[in-house]
């Protein structure tokens, strides 16, 4: 092999080692870039829960109180729980008495009958009714 060869061959293998070299540089940079901004989204993280769990505390504390005093002075001589059920009677939505669509509840003291006729059905026939599964 001529001098020339040789020469350039061992160029070609110092730009390689040289390239190699560069990627490993930026392999580790990259690795560290990416357990530092790990280490930053975790604190950042950390600390926006803790200011969160604090906000939302300083935030409840005053309503719960308010509930906690409403629910002295009311008492316990009104029902407060809501919806409830009412079921069908011959005075009250007869034509609705064993249909499966009848709902039935009252919310916030409104009867919804059932979602086709919110309100009830008028006539003893419901053009809707169907047998209630059992």
């Amino acid at each position: 092999m001529e001098k020339w060869q040789k020469e350039f061959w061992d160029m070609i293998q110092t730009v390689a080692d040289e390239v190699e070299r560069f990627f490993l540089g930026m392999t580790e940079m990259v690795d560290t870039f990416i357990d530092l901004s790990e280490e930053i989204t975790e604190q950042v993280q950390n600390t926006i829960a803790t200011e969160f769990d604090q906000y939302l505390q300083d935030l409840a504390e005053p309503i719960l109180e308010v509930y906690w005093e409403l629910e002295e002075v009311v008492g316990e001589d009104i029902d407060l729980t809501f919806p409830y059920s009412v079921d069908p009677t011959q005075e009250e939505n007869s034509a609705c008495i064993g249909c499966r669509h009848y709902h039935g509840q009252v919310y916030n003291g409104n009867l919804l009958v059932c979602g086709m006729h919110p309100y009830g059905w008028e006539d003893e026939k419901c053009p809707d009714w169907e047998q209630e599964d059992f």
